[in-house]
């Protein structure tokens, strides 16, 4: 009986095993992604080119602050914005922009300029029509400094009051990324 019972045992077990995991087990969603760089590039209808940038390579495990530039800005002026979203720490760098163009839905940029002299505006949209902001328009009023935010929000809510306006408030979703960038406007 002993012979019997063992590798029925081991049949039972092994079937488990290998029908344990099967097709139609829900898939995992996808993980926030790792942003170490984030690029701003802001461009005048006659081709002047202002660049803000926030970069950290060791995340926000490693020691070393991010590397900061920030930008001189023309009173007065109307902006073309071009965001570029990158993962650094990996050879060759991963445009994480294009994932989040890819899945527009599930993501939106938030911009959150601490001057009153300057406002942005979306300039793109998701495949259902809601805001993105990879592309903006950046326009500046009188002579100042301020800094903007910039955020990006997976799974936001995008159908809450004041989120296709920019309103970072009723966004929910979590965040992938918050940068901080200084600026002037002379």
């Amino acid at each position: 009986m002993k012979k019997i019972a063992f590798p029925l045992l081991l049949l039972i077990v092994a079937s488990y095993v290998f029908t344990g995991c099967d097709k139609d087990d829900p898939e995992i969603p996808n993980e926030e992604e790792l942003i170490t760089t984030v690029i701003y590039n802001l461009n005048t209808a006659g081709g002047d080119l202002v660049t803000l940038s926030w970069k950290d390579l060791d995340g926000d495990a490693g020691g070393e602050e991010p590397t900061i530039t920030a930008g001189t800005l023309n009173a007065n002026e109307t902006y073309t914005g071009i965001l570029v979203l990158l993962n650094e720490s990996v050879s060759p760098p991963v445009d994480v922009g294009m994932e989040v163009l890819e899945e527009g839905e599930e993501h939106q940029l938030f911009f959150e300029p601490s001057s009153a002299n300057v406002s942005v505006n979306y300039d793109d949209e998701d495949g259902n029509g809601n805001p993105l902001g990879l592309k903006t328009v950046l326009t500046t009023g009188d002579v100042g400094s301020g800094t903007i935010t910039i955020t990006l929000r997976h799974e936001p809510v995008k159908t809450a009051s004041g989120v296709s306006d920019g309103d970072i408030t009723n966004a929910q979703g979590a965040t992938d990324v918050k940068v901080t960038i200084p600026f002037d406007v002379q």
